[in-house]
């Protein structure tokens, strides 16, 4: 316990070494702009509106950056706002009410810890604490989740319940738009849940640290609800650009897995998180994940015959993947490199 940031980072005024990034890595003093272009794709019109338009936005966005920013989702503005209340309200409360879900045990279905997976192995420590735990089904793991807060395990249910059917929503929109047709992609591959809810308190020296070094997530989608604190930045055309938050909005990051599925037709966005000095941040993250480790991975055969072009990756189980993106510290494409099809 005594590793978690927020026990001892108000006690500090300077960086602690073993947080001081390289020069070439860390962000420096530079003023990153923000990305004004990020696609902002409202859902509700592919209800009351053109579908087809949508998809069509969905699908685009994908393809340029693999980020985008959902509004009128249908979560409710309540809903999110009390499960972030309810993370913020986890993360302060005293450690002896969190001892018992702090662990390096990778493994552990629920567990807090800090910085990242391998907190012990790394060489540079990142500037949060974490709680990670699988979500599906909530029935089947929500005693293993906090007791404290007393309404944790409720508000977090419901809201996970929700983020996972929107993940399936606009999956099902990248099925159409690449004319696969409806329901595709099926259960071994997006078989799981996992939140993972981030605390990034304030930092002495930002512009040493990242909260998250550089790296691409190594699932199907991400949605990630940030409040109004920015701190996620994604590299877009060779830099660095901010991603500012709309209130209500949902961020959403295709994975690695979705780009191999696509055979490189959609693209999965580098991204980090800095700090900054005088506020907390917290966000909340749900990443669909194939439902076991010996899931194949591998490009559609029918987006191949359709597009009559040849696999750009060869066929992969999710445990060797997630081995070669530990080794390579979830850096993009040195991770996929070791896949690809050479000649």
């Amino acid at each position: 316990m005594e590793n978690l940031i927020s026990s001892w980072c108000t006690t500090v005024k300077s960086l602690p070494l073993q947080y001081v990034f390289p020069e070439d890595k860390r962000p420096g003093d530079q003023i990153v702009p923000n990305f004004d272009n990020c696609p902002v794709i409202d859902l509700e019109k592919a209800v009351s509106g053109d579908r087809n338009a949508v998809i069509q936005q969905v699908l685009q966005a994908s393809q340029d950056c693999g980020l985008f920013q959902v509004i009128n989702h249908g979560i409710s503005e309540d809903l999110i706002k009390d499960a972030m209340e309810i993370v913020k309200e986890f993360f302060n409360m005293p450690n002896e009410d969190k001892a018992s879900l702090y662990s390096l045990d990778p493994q552990k279905s629920c567990r807090l810890y800090t910085s990242s997976f391998d907190y012990v192995g790394e060489t540079v420590h990142r500037w949060r604490d974490v709680l990670k735990h699988i979500c599906d089904p909530v029935e089947g793991w929500v005693d293993s989740w906090p007791q404290k807060p007393s309404k944790y395990r409720e508000v977090v249910g419901k809201y996970s319940i929700e983020v996972r059917n929107l993940s399936f929503r606009i999956l099902e929109m990248i099925h159409e738009g690449l004319e696969l047709g409806p329901g595709y992609f099926g259960d071994d591959l997006t078989g799981a849940q996992n939140l993972l809810l981030n605390h990034y308190p304030p930092c002495p020296e930002p512009s040493l640290a990242l909260g998250i070094s550089k790296h691409s997530d190594p699932n199907v989608i991400t949605i990630l609800y940030q409040e109004n604190i920015g701190g996620l930045q994604v590299m877009k055309d060779g830099q660095w650009v901010g991603i500012e938050p709309i209130p209500n909005a949902l961020v959403v990051m295709i994975g690695h897995l979705l780009k191999v599925v696509s055979n490189g037709k959609l693209e999965s966005a580098e991204h980090r998180a800095v700090t900054n000095a005088k506020e907390s941040r917290y966000t909340i993250g749900s990443s669909i994940n194939p439902r076991s480790k010996d899931v194949i991975v591998e490009p559609v055969k029918a987006l191949l015959e359709k597009d009559g072009c040849h696999p750009l990756y060869r066929a992969f189980s999710y445990k060797d993947y997630h081995q070669v993106y530990k080794e390579n510290r979830g850096e993009g494409e040195p991770t996929l490199e070791v896949f690809k099809i050479k000649g």
